[in-house]
């Protein structure tokens, strides 16, 4: 499959941000599903400066790329979210939303054109800023208690096979008994914060999605333990 070239970007100013904390670089990127009935309302709310939100880009499901907020400063996009144990995400993240009316008003599949138009402008966004594979973050990943975005129709797997995040692939070594201090170890070395409040359903929602039950099994154990193998941690 080629390599999909970087969509022109559409100018979209946003007045909804503001510097980066002296010394505080880009170390994260977080993907977010805008969860609203159409384009035209998430780019007025993004724009809005009633609304006091916004993110750096917006991926249309057409492949439009709209650019609201300059990457060198703190869109107003993680909220309330935490991730190795730090705060303050959106002072060390890139935020991207990508177009999408979400869970509550008819959440669907990710259109092929939008996929691509993701994935290269999160390879362009990782190259420019040195962004690692398991930096690369859904909004459910940080603020598991609240949000449920990308969500589990978002094709993670293919963003994975272009080195834009992870997938775990399970081997018989990942088996074998666990207990729940085990389980909430494997979430704290990825990333998450175990104590939060459905943070083993985020995980199932970005890697295993077929099974969102957000309580702990075999399989979920395995892939637990396979991407912690990946990571190297």
């Amino acid at each position: 499959m080629p390599t999909p070239s970087h969509p022109p970007t559409v100018p979209r100013p946003s007045p909804n941000h503001g510097p980066r904390p002296a010394g505080a670089g880009v170390e994260l990127l977080v993907l977010h599903y805008t969860g609203m009935p159409d384009a035209d309302s998430a780019l007025a709310r993004l724009c809005d400066p009633g609304s006091q939100v916004s993110a750096h880009y917006t991926v249309d499901e057409d492949g439009t790329v709209y650019a609201h907020v300059p990457e060198d400063r703190r869109a107003w996009h993680a909220g309330v979210s935490a991730w190795r144990g730090r705060a303050d995400v959106n002072s060390r993240s890139i935020g991207i939303e990508i177009v999408n009316p979400g869970h509550e008003f008819g959440y669907r599949p990710f259109p092929p054109a939008q996929m691509d138009a993701v994935e290269a402008l999160c390879r362009d966004v990782m190259g420019r800023h040195g962004i690692s594979p398991a930096d690369v973050v859904a909004h459910s990943d940080i603020a598991p208690a609240r949000k449920e975005d990308p969500g589990e129709l978002f094709d993670w797997p293919r963003l994975a096979a272009a080195g834009i995040g992870l997938w775990p692939m399970p081997s018989q070594e990942d088996g074998g008994p666990w207990d729940e201090r085990g389980v909430a170890d494997l979430l704290a070395r990825i990333g998450y914060d175990p104590a939060a409040p459905r943070a083993l359903l985020a995980f199932q929602r970005r890697y295993r999605p077929w099974g969102l039950t957000g309580t702990p099994d075999g399989e979920t154990v395995a892939r637990l333990r396979a991407l912690v193998r990946l990571m190297g941690r």
